[in-house]
């Protein structure tokens, strides 16, 4: 994966959201496939913060928008965009997020931070491998992994002080 500005990074946020449609775009079309009206939504909705929204918060995002509000409307959608690779289920969190890489093959670490709810997507390529190596060594074949982390960002961590009160 390419080196993309994460949740916990200053960025042209905009420019990401942008860049997340335009990627979502050219995916589905050579892909035959198409971002409708409401999935487009749906994934502006997603890619509008760094964090995961639960079914009912983009169902409320969708309706504010003229979509309805009808449960079905926000879960199609996200189910079209996570099985195209566009968004992810956070099952710790009961939520989606957008997916930052989905050109790429991946299985991604989710960093969440118990501060301020923000989510970042890390390359989860060495912690696979080392879960495979430790399956394998047991005879166990991985199918499929969800890795996430609870935490705190650097916004919501505190200074380290010595004792002496020094900040570090």
């Amino acid at each position: 994966m390419s080196p993309t500005p994460n949740a916990f990074q200053t960025h042209d946020h905009s420019r990401c959201a942008d860049t997340g449609i335009a990627r979502a775009e050219a995916l589905l079309a050579e892909r035959n496939l198409r971002l409708t009206s409401v999935r487009r939504q749906t994934l502006q909705i997603l890619l509008a913060e760094h964090r995961a929204l639960g079914a009912y918060d983009v169902l409320e995002r969708l309706a504010a928008a003229g979509f309805g509000n009808q449960p079905p409307v926000a879960y199609r959608a996200l189910e079209f965009l996570v099985e195209q690779g566009l968004a992810h289920k956070i099952r710790r969190l009961s939520a989606f997020a957008a997916c930052m890489h989905p050109e790429t093959d991946h299985a991604p670490v989710f960093l969440i931070c118990r501060g301020c709810d923000a989510l970042a997507e890390s390359a989860g390529g060495p912690v696979r491998d080392a879960l495979n190596t430790a399956a394998k060594s047991i005879g166990f074949t991985v199918e499929r992994t969800s890795i996430e982390a609870l935490g705190l960002c650097p916004a919501c961590t505190p200074p380290c002080t010595l004792a002496s009160g020094t900040m570090v």
